[in-house]
């Protein structure tokens, strides 16, 4: 019986104490074989050049360039790897979708949660090779799944899914889930473009909403639309957003 060959996992972080729990954590994995730590953003892309890793664990803030940077320049590598962001800021996530990246980890990394960026990068890479097509910026839609937000006890994750509407805040986006909400720090153009437009719809300049959050429409007395939400509340419905409440609604 035929054994697929080890992942070649490639480390970049320019914390000591980061790439030592890392490898770790990666020696614990079966099917993964470390081949390199990179200590900053150019030894990343020159030990990637050389070692052809097929998944590169990458911090966001390094010396030189950053984890952003390293992406955009390995994407242009004839076989690029699988990038999966290991950072301890959450307002990198929506960046981090627009290189592509496979999967975004907050540190300190869980060893179930880096098992399941590994399994990601593997189902990708796979679909890769099946395809036969080079991997490129933006080549599949590709949406988040997870925010990591400030709280009184440190960083809390929401799932996407959890998420049943979103309204600015001069630059930052509130996240509601239930009677709970959570400040990030994104713009409401980029988030839009990272949320699955199957399961959340723009409504208003200032405003997403979960689509099955939604629970009817009503026209106020000056013929304006406004969505009638789960919770009870309503949202506006921006003039330029009319014709998602006939999209919605089938007409």
């Amino acid at each position: 019986m035929m054994t697929e060959p080890a992942l070649r996992i490639l480390v970049a972080d320019d914390e000591p104490l980061a790439t030592e729990r890392l490898s770790l954590l990666l020696a614990r994995i079966d099917g993964v074989d470390l081949v390199g730590i990179a200590n900053d953003g150019e030894e990343a892309v020159r030990q990637a050049t050389a070692l052809l890793p097929d998944v590169v664990l990458l911090d966001i803030a390094m010396p030189g360039l950053d984890g952003i940077e390293v992406a955009r320049a390995l994407s242009r590598l004839e076989r690029s790897p699988a990038i999966v962001f290991v950072t301890a800021f959450d307002q990198f996530a929506v960046a981090a979708f627009e290189v592509a990246a496979v999967d975004y980890l907050m540190k300190p990394a869980d060893a179930a949660r880096l098992v399941r960026a590994i399994d990601r990068a593997r189902a990708f890479l796979a679909q890769r090779d099946t395809s036969g097509a080079p991997r490129t910026l933006g080549d599949e839609p590709r949406f988040l799944d997870e925010f990591w937000a400030s709280d009184l006890s440190g960083l809390v994750r929401i799932a996407v899914r959890d998420i049943d509407r979103v309204s600015a805040e001069r630059d930052y986006m509130r996240l509601h889930v239930a009677k709970r909400s959570w400040l990030i720090h994104h713009s409401m153009s980029a988030l839009e473009d990272g949320l699955d437009p199957a399961l959340f719809v723009r409504l208003h300049r200032s405003a997403i909403v979960r689509r099955d959050y939604i629970t009817g429409f009503a026209r106020n007395p000056s013929g304006r639309w406004i969505a009638r939400l789960a919770d009870g509340s309503e949202q506006p419905v921006g003039r330029l957003y009319a014709d998602q409440v006939r999209q919605i609604a089938g007409r």
